[in-house]
C-alpha cells in the first residue's frame, strides 16, 4: 500500500495531484534560493503572517502550505506526501484528493490565524499532511473493507510518533497539526461514515484497551517510569512551545 514500484513517468500518469503538489514545493523552493529570482520577495510575499491575513492579504491562508523553510523542510513534507498520498488519490480520485488536501491546508492555516498570536509566522505542508492522516483515521473507523488491518496498524504507529514528533521538536506549529487532522477526520467521517464498522471499531478498541490494560499491570517498573518519562518530555515540549 505505501511500498511504491512504479516509473517516475507511471508514478506522475496515476497521481497527477500527488505528482503537482511536489512540484508545486520543488519550484517554491527554488524560487526562493536560486540567486536569479527575488527569494525575499517569495518568502515575504506567500509565507503565513497572521497580521497580513487580517489586514486582508487572505491569500496567505493558502500559499503557506507549499512553502518551506529549507530544502530538509521540502523534502520530508514532499516525501510524506508520495508516500501516504497516492492511496486516498486512488480512493477518491485526482480532483477530490487534490481538494482534500486543499481544504485540510486552508483549515489548518485557519486555526493558525485564530488561535495563534498575530505575530506568528509560519510555512509548511504538515497541516495538510495530518489532514490526511486524519481522513486515513476515518476510513479505518467507517470503511475498513478499504484498508487491511496491518496497514490500519502501520498508519496508527505513523501518526502516534509523528504526533510524539510535534511536542518534542522546536519551531512546530503545533496548532496546524491538530487543526489539520481533525478537519481530515471530520471530512472522512462526514463522507464515509458508516454505523456498522463504526461499531466494530468502538468494538476493536474496547477489546484492546482491555488487554493492554491487563499487559500494563504485568510490566516491569522500569519500563513504566521509562514511558513516564518520555510522557513528560512530550507535554514539556508542547508547554515550551506554547
Amino acid at each position: 500500500m505505501f511500498i511504491r514500484t512504479e516509473s517516475l513517468r507511471e508514478f506522475i500518469r496515476y497521481y497527477p495531484a500527488v505528482s503537482t503538489i511536489v512540484t508545486i514545493h520543488l519550484l517554491l523552493y527554488l524560487l526562493t534560493v536560486l540567486p536569479i529570482f527575488p527569494n525575499n520577495w517569495f518568502i515575504e510575499t506567500f509565507s503565513g503572517v497572521n497580521l497580513y491575513i487580517t489586514e486582508g492579504e487572505y491569500w496567505r491562508l493558502l500559499t503557506p502550505t507549499f512553502m518551506h523553510s529549507g530544502f530538509t523542510h521540502m523534502l520530508f513534507n514532499s516525501f510524506s506526501i508520495v508516500l501516504f498520498g497516492p492511496t486516498i488519490e486512488k480512493w477518491l480520485g485526482s480532483f477530490k484528493f487534490f481538494s482534500l488536501y486543499l481544504v485540510c491546508g486552508i483549515a489548518a492555516n485557519l486555526g493558525t490565524l485564530f488561535l495563534e498570536p498575530l505575530s506568528y509566522t509560519h510555512v509548511g505542508s504538515s497541516g495538510a499532511i495530518f489532514g490526511l492522516f486524519g481522513f486515513y483515521i476515518a476510513i479505518i473507523m467507517y470503511r475498513k473493507n478499504w484498508i487491511s488491518r496491518d496497514n490500519s496498524r502501520i498508519i496508527l504507529i505513523l501518526l502516534a510518533i509523528s504526533i510524539l514528533m510535534t511536542f518534542l521538536q522546536p519551531n512546530i506549529n503545533v496548532t496546524s497539526h491538530f487543526v489539520g487532522l481533525l478537519s481530515g477526520y471530520i471530512i472522512g467521517a462526514l463522507s464515509y461514515f458508516n454505523r456498522k464498522d463504526f461499531n466494530l471499531s468502538i468494538s476493536e478498541a474496547a477489546k484492546w484497551a482491555s488487554s493492554r490494560k491487563s499487559s500494563f499491570s504485568r510490566q516491569s517498573p522500569v519500563k513504566i517510569i521509562v514511558w513516564g518519562v518520555i510522557l513528560l518530555f512530550a507535554v514539556l515540549g508542547f508547554m515550551i512551545q506554547r
